[in-house]
């Protein structure tokens, strides 16, 4: 009894630091955030409250040690059982849009009644099966990451803890004449696309910005947020990358997130290659049926090879908006601002037509999403911060050393210099 009690309280004195000392996203310059927030007060996302909130949810899950009674079964069924919820939730929130937005529908009320009475079941449900799933998986990722060498005497710092929640928008603000973010402003999770819409245009017009409001899948605070979703690869995968932020955290590049853009490129991209990397050792350890198939390359004896058949060349997402960035960094190096954003609304023609809904394509898209650089290409351009990092993880001997060694970089240039030539 007493030693739980002792691991709920080192729990609680870690809790307690990382308050003290996160940071969640860039903060350039407060002034200027400021000028933006004038905008935003009044739709503000308020961490305090949630916070306060996801940590008695923690603390009593703690308690209570749910997860370390259930067999390996027994968890991979809570799990599955959880995301089912989430899946059926998802559908019955989709019914009830549809018979309300049917002009057909005389009484909506009446015929949407019993969607609505089982959608209220299964958010009565989710709640408590999601307390124990929640458990679950942070096991399964503290088992990877102590596997990986990632932690202290077998336990992470911080404790893998992460709660999934409706996570607020992130308004990014870029300057016109060059791709940079100087504002992240969290926003209320429930905005309407008009109150989205609308936002933008005017801090727009105010200070002649670019300003794009985007939905996220994490947040590094702690406990970390996590969007719900019933995609078990993506989500062990979510929960690992924000773990990997915590992490930082207490380390130079945690510390230094928001200093320059190059810090918070390599922050991000250290976090989504340690997140890919440990998300895939807890579904092939736990849940190997979720793993893709390998492609079946060789061919039965006594059979010949077709004649191969020439296929349209497919879309290439990476390539085009690598393009696309390349295109729009040069256009903005000669002072050509509105070309340059011509060029993306036709770009983003371009994407909508090849299946990619993406709502609005300028400046602070790229500032937000370019500072994802696992994957070569894509909104990064020709940045080479990103590319510097990859080159680390491939010339580092496993993940663990990869992740202690970038976590005390300070500056691109100290990158640079643990590179091999």
């Amino acid at each position: 009894m007493w030693k739980r009690i002792k691991q709920i309280a080192r729990q609680v004195l870690i809790i307690v630091i990382l308050i003290t000392i996160m940071n969640n996203s860039g903060r350039p310059s407060q002034q200027f955030v400021e000028k933006v927030r004038v905008y935003t007060r009044q739709i503000e996302f308020d961490y305090v409250n949630w916070t306060l909130n996801a940590l008695f949810r923690k603390l009593s899950q703690s308690a209570l040690g749910q997860a370390r009674y259930l067999s390996e079964s027994q968890q991979q069924l809570m799990v599955d059982r959880y995301l089912a919820l989430v899946k059926e939730s998802e559908q019955l929130n989709s019914k009830v849009t549809q018979i309300y937005s049917d002009p057909q529908q005389t009484n909506p009320q009446i015929s949407a009644k019993r969607i609505i009475e089982r959608q209220r079941a299964v958010k009565i449900e989710m709640d408590h099966v999601g307390l124990f799933a929640e458990g679950v998986l942070q096991t399964q990722v503290t088992r990877a990451l102590s596997e990986n060498s990632l932690t202290s005497l077998g336990q992470p710092l911080p404790p893998v803890q992460y709660h999934t929640t409706a996570l607020p928008y992130a308004l990014i603000i870029s300057p016109r004449n060059v791709i940079r973010q100087d504002a992240d402003i969290s926003l209320l999770p429930n905005l309407t696309l008009d109150q989205i819409v609308e936002l933008e245009k005017t801090v727009e017009q105010a200070l002649n910005v670019s300003a794009l409001v985007v939905p996220v899948g994490g947040i590094g605070v702690y406990p970390t947020m996590v969007m719900e979703t019933d995609n078990l690869p993506w989500l062990a995968e979510v929960v690992s990358h924000e773990w990997t932020h915590n992490f930082l955290t207490f380390r130079p590049l945690g510390l230094l997130y928001d200093k320059t853009p190059a810090l918070r490129t390599i922050n991000e991209t250290t976090a989504s290659i340690a997140g890919k990397e440990i998300g895939e050792v807890v579904i092939r350890e736990n849940y190997p049926w979720l793993l893709p198939n390998p492609e079946i390359k060789s061919q039965p004896e006594g059979k010949t090879t077709p004649p191969p058949v020439i296929e349209p060349a497919e879309f290439n997402y990476q390539a085009e908006m690598h393009t696309t960035r390349v295109t729009v960094d040069t256009l903005l190096s000669e002072g050509k601002i509105t070309e340059a954003e011509s060029y993306m609304e036709t770009r983003r023609l371009f994407f909508l037509e090849n299946g990619y809904r993406i709502r609005r394509l300028n400046q602070a898209y790229f500032a937000f999403y370019g500072a994802y650089a696992d994957t070569p290409g894509g909104a990064a351009g020709e940045d080479p911060v990103g590319a510097a990092v990859r080159s680390l993880r491939s010339q580092s001997p496993n993940l663990a050393n990869f992740v202690r060694r970038i976590s005390w970089v300070t500056s691109f240039e100290g990158l640079e210099n643990l590179l091999t030539p």
